[in-house]
């Protein structure tokens, strides 16, 4: 089966949530500490965002803050991991935000994680922790072109 890459809508936020809910690494302390309007936010003002949808069921999501340079989130719901849909969304958000002209982008996450090794495989590299003690990864347009 295909899993299919889509710009996000507003009407995928419960969706996207309840993928965000569902991960085992990187789960939220306080899942309050993101609101369905946290979404809309990023979706309309802050950057872009995209779903993978597999028989039309969402599995996961990817969303980049342009105005920060950072991957606000990529996710893939655990019944669907190493399906390919995490290479999918990552490369179709990366193509996007470079196209718009911007030189590099940061992410963080836990370090020892899938999620960590994820990225270094896809040219990121980490630059330092941060005070909460996640990895922060960068990478620039150059680099992930190649």
């Amino acid at each position: 089966m295909d899993i299919h890459i889509r710009q996000a809508q507003l009407s995928d936020i419960p969706a996207m949530h309840q993928v965000r809910m569902a991960v085992k690494e990187n789960v939220l302390s306080d899942p309050g500490r993101i609101s369905e309007a946290d979404y809309r936010t990023y979706l309309t003002e802050r950057g872009q965002g995209w779903v993978a949808l597999l028989q039309d069921q969402l599995i996961g999501f990817a969303v980049v803050d342009v105005q920060e340079r950072n991957v606000w989130a990529l996710f893939v719901h655990p019944d669907h991991e190493d399906r390919g849909a995490g290479g999918k969304l990552h490369d179709t958000m990366l193509a996007w935000t470079f196209d718009q002209g911007l030189d590099h982008l940061w992410l963080s996450t836990d370090p020892d994680t899938r999620a960590a090794e994820f990225y270094r495989r896809r040219q990121w590299h980490a630059t330092g922790t941060l005070p909460n003690a996640e990895l922060r990864f960068e990478i620039t347009a150059e680099a992930w072109r190649r």
